[in-house]
């Protein structure tokens, strides 16, 4: 077995960030496009531009700014702001999951099997 677990940040009411946002985010800087990131998450483009503008106004600043077209064609890529953001974000999160391996190990490791099987009590034989 092992732990899960899913974070987010809230700002009051409002969800300020979460693991699918920056998600999203970290997809538009891979991509270099909104509507290519929106594709790659199964996600239409109008809900993916939503999320977008939805954590601009939750956070107070800009996050994806528009490229102009030019031989190429135009895109979108993240502001400094916004890499800075899925850098630090997915660096909690990872620290946190770590940390919440560890207290699992520190609770559970002597009491839970390693073979969830062995705790089904279906299982025809003594017990």
């Amino acid at each position: 077995m092992e732990p899960r677990c899913k974070l987010w940040l809230e700002h009051g009411d409002d969800l300020a960030l979460s693991d699918y946002r920056v998600r999203l985010l970290a997809t538009i800087g891979e991509t270099g496009s909104l509507s290519a990131a929106s594709t790659r998450l199964g996600l239409s483009y109008r809900r993916a531009w939503g999320k977008v503008r939805e954590l601009e106004r939750n956070l107070g600043f800009t996050l994806v700014e528009s490229v102009a077209g030019g031989a190429g064609g135009g895109g979108s890529r993240l502001t400094a702001e916004g890499a800075e953001l899925v850098r630090r974000y997915t660096r909690f999160a990872d620290e946190a999951r770590r940390a919440v391996a560890v207290i699992y190990d520190e609770a559970f490791s002597s009491t839970l099997p390693t073979d969830p099987e062995s705790l089904r009590t279906d299982r025809p034989g003594p017990r």
